[in-house]
């Protein structure tokens, strides 16, 4: 079993986390808010009182963290985690950040002898706890092989992609096109319900005919027609809009940077962006369903 350090114990973080001490391995854990610490401590994992204390000696570090600038400051700011990692370690960055932030920090590690991948992920916080995720890896073929057992305690498909960055590329196509689905699934229920057509009844026909898609069959945004999907729990838990909106904005820069065309990645970046400023930053990504109504929930 490997002596791991894990930074990073939001929502996605602690249930990660927790299926790494029920795997066996030694963890260490490190957040700022202590209550999110002492979850997972509760759970058999360790704790020091600073997070270089917590990455010495560890074989695996794995953090996840909001955006590139907090891993950029991680590991390469004042005091930053590069001058207390032991060589020969593997950074495992399952943040969903730019590309450039992942090579920038990856060939300052490397040249310091540290390894690095980066691995964000895609499942929600249901595949965070049952340890289904999926992770989308960036680094060496080496680099990816030694993470790989690590990684098979959390998810169930470990994808490797390309080279560092190409974790974060493969995510955000991911996302945007989610996005994209998500939107024109409630734009087309919505449309049956003003027509006079049960939701319930027309998510089967579409699930049965060419418009089926993940978001219709796993996470339906009407309320009521699935159980257990956050549209069905006004719209708590889950994957917020302010977490979409974000990478969604990620995939425009990654288009910007490759001159991709993406108009329907920037429409959806759009309806998630007047959505979050309408207030609903904080619910789940499928309460977009309720902008297609009309008097919005």
């Amino acid at each position: 079993m490997a002596n791991i350090a894990f930074i990073g114990l939001g929502n996605m973080g602690g249930p990660m986390a927790t299926n790494l001490v029920n795997a066996g391995h030694q963890v260490c854990v490190f957040d700022l808010f202590p209550q999110a610490v002492e979850s997972v401590v509760a759970q058999g994992a360790t704790t020091k009182p600073d997070v270089a204390a917590c990455v010495a000696g560890a074989d695996f570090i794995i953090s996840m963290l909001p955006a590139g600038k907090h891993v950029e400051s991680l590991y390469l700011g004042d005091n930053g985690l590069i001058n207390h990692i032991a060589k020969g370690a593997l950074v495992i960055d399952s943040s969903t950040i730019d590309k450039e932030t992942v090579i920038k920090v990856a060939s300052a590690l490397n040249t310091a002898g540290i390894n690095f991948i980066d691995a964000p992920v895609s499942g929600g916080v249901g595949g965070a706890t049952a340890g289904t995720l999926s992770f989308m890896v960036g680094g060496s073929e080496q680099d990816f092989n030694n993470a790989k057992p690590v990684l098979d305690n959390m998810g169930k498909n470990i994808f490797h992609a390309g080279d560092h960055g190409a974790g974060q590329v493969a995510k955000v196509c991911n996302n945007m096109l989610l996005a994209v689905l998500m939107a024109g699934t409630s734009e087309a229920l919505q449309l049956g319900i003003s027509n006079g057509l049960d939701p319930k009844v027309l998510s089967e026909i579409m699930l049965q005919s060419s418009g089926k898609n993940w978001t219709l069959e796993v996470y339906n945004p009407c309320p009521n027609v699935s159980e257990n999907v956050p549209s069905s729990n006004n719209y708590e838990g889950g994957f917020m809009v302010d977490l979409m909106a974000k990478d969604l904005g990620l995939a425009m820069d990654t288009a910007v940077q490759s001159q991709s065309s993406t108009p329907m990645g920037a429409l959806a970046r759009n309806l998630f962006a007047l959505h979050a400023g309408a207030g609903n930053g904080g619910k789940d990504f499928s309460s977009i369903f309720n902008m297609f109504n009309k008097v919005e929930k």
